[in-house]
């Protein structure tokens, strides 16, 4: 197996980038790691430390997450990112990871390696720590918005990725949407209500924001805006809790006595909510395994980032979309 990953894509590139594709060449030797981007930056890192299972591919060009993902992929056709996925393209690797712009990353998924026949538009599918485990929350921004038999093609796409991936038998697919009753809802999820009732899936109806957290649906399906909201949203309100625990149980010697007690037990909800944990995100509806990793990712969630793009060659994922999904 071939992984290529965008070594200079990400807030903390090159460095942790490296670091995360260390710790994954350590763990699977027989994997071969593609590091892409420009070598003077790179090498530095690799100093001493260099296993046979890495490997380097030149890329000059970097995408900024400033400029305009399709122009820029047309327009630097020597960028990390698209080269990375030209080699998926060219069946030089596997699956391409990278924590670079997501809109770049998704251009250069389109335009390189194109989108699988009968999938009208790609989506980005995000594992959301829940308290049943991690669920799959698709689009969250890779279209801002969709139609009806899109939202169905999520649906598909999500339940397979979560039945194969995340070892969920029969996954329950909900739509996103303001209340439980069939009826509720805009245009777009009364429709996509009515085809999914009828749709190859265990869809068990409309869910809300607040059923989100607590894991009532194992895969969630709404357009790319709402779901970008939801997921932010998520990210900002996990934080926040977090900080006000650690503010109010250490505000004075009795609660920081009592912190001890529970400490271990924060630790281990605190690693339940870390997105590092779940690694990278699948853009799900193109010809290739792409992992999309967040801006801010560091050794840990590349290191997972690596660990889901092998997951997803293991079980041939495309191949099981491909399958899954009506041609007409």
């Amino acid at each position: 197996m071939r992984i290529a990953v965008d070594a200079m894509g990400g807030d903390y590139a090159p460095e942790e980038i490296i670091k995360g594709t260390l710790m994954a060449a350590e763990k699977w030797p027989n994997v071969q790691l593609i590091l892409v981007g420009q070598q003077e930056r790179i090498l530095p890192f690799l100093i001493g430390a260099k296993p046979a299972n890495i490997s380097l591919v030149e890329a000059s060009e970097v995408i900024g997450m400033d400029e305009h993902p399709a122009n820029a992929v047309r327009k630097k056709k020597d960028a990390s990112i698209v080269v990375a996925s030209r080699l998926v393209k060219l069946g030089e690797a596997d699956a391409v990871v990278s924590a670079g712009s997501t809109g770049a990353q998704m251009a250069a998924a389109l335009l390189g390696l194109g989108r699988i026949k009968g999938i009208e538009r790609p989506a980005i599918g995000t594992v959301l720590p829940t308290a049943e485990g991690g669920k799959l929350i698709l689009d969250v921004g890779a279209n801002l918005d969709a139609s009806p038999e899109q939202l169905c093609q999520y649906a598909q796409m999500g339940s397979i990725y979560a039945g194969k991936i995340l070892k969920i038998p029969n996954p329950r697919v909900g739509l996103l949407n303001i209340g439980s009753e069939e009826g509720k809802g805009n245009e777009l999820t009364q429709k996509a209500y009515s085809l999914l009732k009828v749709a190859p899936l265990n869809f068990i109806g409309n869910v809300e924001g607040r059923d989100v957290p607590y894991g009532r649906a194992d895969v969630v399906v709404c357009e790319g805006f709402v779901g970008n909201v939801l997921l932010k949203t998520a990210e900002g309100l996990a934080g926040v809790l977090f900080q006000l625990i650690k503010e109010k149980i250490t505000s004075n010697l009795i609660r920081k006595l009592g912190a001890l007690a529970v400490k271990p037990g924060l630790k281990e909800i605190a690693r339940m909510m870390d997105y590092a944990e779940y690694g990278g995100a699948p853009l799900l509806g193109v010809n290739g395994i792409s992992i999309i990793c967040h801006g801010s990712s560091k050794t840990k969630a590349i290191f997972n980032a690596i660990r889901v793009a092998q997951e997803c060659v293991d079980v041939r994922l495309i191949e099981q979309i491909r399958e899954g999904i009506p041609k007409s």
